[in-house]
């Protein structure tokens, strides 16, 4: 535990900055602000690319495709893949999206769990982004890293091969707000392939800058059910992980579950059985 002084003097510190790193005036990734580069761009009619998080292998990382398929990627802008892309279309919701090859479905699971939470999602995914009014190329999201939030900024190319998402994809297809959002947070990670392993709680904690708790439902507490219940009542994000199964295969079982992968507690209600 940190000595007595150590919050106290955090709060001293970040006073001095004047709020910097706080919610209303987040932190700039990699220096790079948001206005000003959106700005600079529709001046000059140029297109933005992202020098730090630059569309190429390094950004994919390594072991998530054969050297062959590497070769096949192709990084396109949505206009590029469908007509009238859209940031969002009709809300945003968990049914929005589907995994694509990197094994993120616990950063998937935890956007699930956003989607119930307008609040906290509005946080980290500002809404006035738009393909069409004043487009230019480049959008940006919010997360809570290392006690601070940052701004993450990107641009809109996507890592394709035959002109199809191989990451996360929208189950409609003009929709690119999941896509956007799963590059941003590769960015402030290292590569989409540093996002191959995790767990609901590191993403949750990403969304909120809030505490997480973990239970073993083999070592429950008694009182498990009014934690769950509390939690529902206090707005928190929830997830779960099922355990593996005999090998390394997502496998499906009996009750439907599929094996050593994340999900989103959507609710908690107390039924008869």
């Amino acid at each position: 535990m940190p000595p007595p002084g150590v919050c106290m003097s955090i709060m001293q510190e970040r006073n001095k900055k004047e709020g910097v790193g706080s919610l209303a005036n987040p932190e700039k990734h990699s220096n790079q602000d948001f206005q000003q580069l959106k700005q600079y761009c529709l001046v000059r009619g140029v297109r933005y690319i992202d020098e730090m998080f630059p569309p190429d292998n390094n950004s994919i990382g390594d072991g998530l495709l054969s050297p062959g398929d590497m070769g096949r990627v192709v990084w396109l802008r949505p206009a590029k893949m469908v007509q009238n892309p859209d940031f969002i279309v009709d809300g945003l919701s968990r049914f929005d999206f589907g995994q694509g090859i990197v094994g993120d479905c616990w950063f998937l699971a935890s956007i699930g769990a956003l989607t119930f939470q307008k609040d906290i999602l509005e946080q980290v995914v500002p809404l006035k982004q738009s393909f069409k009014d004043n487009y230019c190329g480049i959008f940006h999201f919010r997360f809570w890293r290392f006690g601070k939030w940052v701004d993450v900024v990107i641009d809109d190319k996507l890592p394709t091969v035959d002109g199809r998402l191989i990451f996360v994809h929208s189950k409609t297809p003009n929709e690119f707000w999941p896509a956007l959002l799963e590059k941003a947070y590769a960015k402030v990670c290292g590569s989409y392939a540093d996002m191959n392993l995790g767990t609901p709680s590191e993403a949750m904690m990403d969304f909120t800058g809030g505490v997480h708790i973990t239970f073993k439902l083999t070592d429950a507490p008694s009182n498990l059910w009014d934690l769950l219940f509390r939690a529902v009542q206090s707005k928190s994000l929830m997830g779960c992980d099922t355990p593996q199964g005999e090998t390394s295969a997502k496998m499906v079982a009996p009750n439907g579950l599929v094996r050593g992968h994340a999900y989103a507690v959507t609710g908690v209600k107390q039924v008869l059985y």
